[in-house]
C-alpha cells in the first residue's frame, strides 16, 4: 500500500505563537502594473504603495450620504436586525456598535459594493478580479461609544479566516463628519511593510468576544511604541462622503468617541478571487461566513 504524504503548507506570515514575530512583507503592495488602467492616478497609487493609504474627499456626493446615513438607521433600528447574529451590541451602551454582512441585509449597500468607484479601485490596487471578504457598517454615537485597538486587519484574517497572502484591501467611506475629536481613524504610515506577528494562542469562537473588545491578535505595547517611534500616526479627518483606503497590514485604530458628534462609516473589504481563503493558519476554525466570506464570486 503506498502511502501518500500530505503536503507542507506554507505560511508566509506566522502568528498567534509563543511571542511575537516580526516578519517582512512577502507581498506587493499594489499588485497592477503603474499605468494601469483605473480610477487612481498613478501619483496617487504610488503615495498608496509609500503610505499604506490613499485618503477621496469626497467619494459620494451629498444625495448620497443622505440615501446611506437613511439605510444605516433603518438597519440599526430594526428589532429582526438588532437580533440577527450579525449584530454586535456596545457592552457597556447596549446599542449597536456594528452590523455585519450589509451587502445581503441591504441591497441599497449591494449597489454601493458594485459601483466602480468603489470596486474598480479595488482591482486596481490588487491587480485582479476581486470579491468582498467582509462588509460592515460601525457606529460610533456621541457621548461613550468605545473605539477600535491597535491592530492589524490581516494578522486577524490570516491566523482566523486564511487569508495566504497580503493581497486584500478596505475602504472607509464616512456617512458622518469625522472632525479630529470624535474617534477617527488613526494609521501608522509605512507599517504595511512589516508583518506583527502576535503572541497566544487563538480561543474556539473568539470573534464573540474579539468583535467588542480584541484580545487575541492585539499587538504589545512595546512593539506599538517601536512602530509608531518608526511610522508616527497620521489621524484621518474629513465630511461625510469622503473615504479612506487602505492595506491590510496597517497598523491602525480609532478612539472612544465622548464627543457629541456621532461618527458613522461603510466598511468594505476587497480580497483578490486569486486570495481565496483556506483552512485558517492559527485557529481551531474559520470564523462564521458573516465576517470572512466563504463565497469567492466577483464583484461584477
Amino acid at each position: 500500500m503506498t502511502m501518500t504524504a500530505t503536503p507542507v503548507r506554507t505560511d508566509l506570515y506566522p502568528t498567534r505563537g509563543v511571542g511575537e514575530v516580526t516578519t517582512p512583507r512577502q507581498d506587493p503592495v499594489v499588485w497592477s502594473a503603474p499605468d494601469a488602467p483605473g480610477p487612481i492616478a498613478p501619483a496617487d497609487l504610488g503615495a498608496f504603495e509609500r503610505d499604506g493609504f490613499l485618503a477621496i474627499e469626497q467619494l459620494i456626493g451629498p444625495a448620497e450620504v443622505a440615501r446611506y446615513g437613511a439605510e444605516l438607521e433603518r438597519l440599526i433600528g430594526d428589532p429582526a436586525v438588532r437580533a440577527d447574529e450579525r449584530s454586535i451590541i456596545e457592552p457597556s451602551s447596549q446599542e449597536v456598535r456594528s452590523v455585519f454582512e450589509i451587502h445581503r441585509l441591504s441591497e441599497v449597500f449591494a449597489e454601493l459594493v458594485r459601483d466602480e468607484r468603489v470596486v474598480g479601485r479595488a482591482r486596481q490596487i490588487l491587480g485582479s478580479d476581486v470579491y468582498v471578504h467582509q462588509t460592515r457598517i460601525n457606529v460610533k454615537p456621541g457621548f461613550g461609544a468605545s473605539g477600535f485597538y491597535w491592530h492589524s486587519d490581516f494578522e486577524t484574517w490570516h491566523a482566523e479566516d486564511g487569508l495566504p497572502n497580503m493581497r486584500t484591501v478596505s475602504v472607509s467611506i464616512a456617512l458622518t463628519e469625522n472632525h479630529d475629536t470624535n474617534g477617527g481613524l488613526m494609521i501608522m504610515p509605512g507599517s504595511h511593510r512589516t508583518f506583527l506577528g502576535c503572541a497566544g494562542e487563538t480561543p474556539r469562537d473568539n470573534y464573540k468576544k474579539s468583535l467588542q473588545m480584541q484580545d487575541a491578535g492585539t499587538p504589545s505595547d512595546e512593539a506599538l511604541t517601536s512602530l509608531a517611534d518608526r511610522h508616527g500616526i497620521k489621524l484621518f479627518t474629513g465630511k461625510a462622503g469622503s473615504a479612506t483606503w487602505f492595506d491590510c497590514n496597517c497598523m491602525h485604530g480609532s478612539g472612544d468617541n465622548i464627543t457629541p458628534f456621532p461618527r458613522s462609516n461603510v466598511f468594505i473589504v476587497f480580497n483578490s478571487v486569486e486570495n481565496a481563503a483556506v483552512e485558517p493558519f492559527a485557529a481551531p476554525v474559520p470564523r462564521p461566513e458573516f465576517i470572512g466570506a466563504r463565497d469567492f464570486t466577483p464583484v461584477r
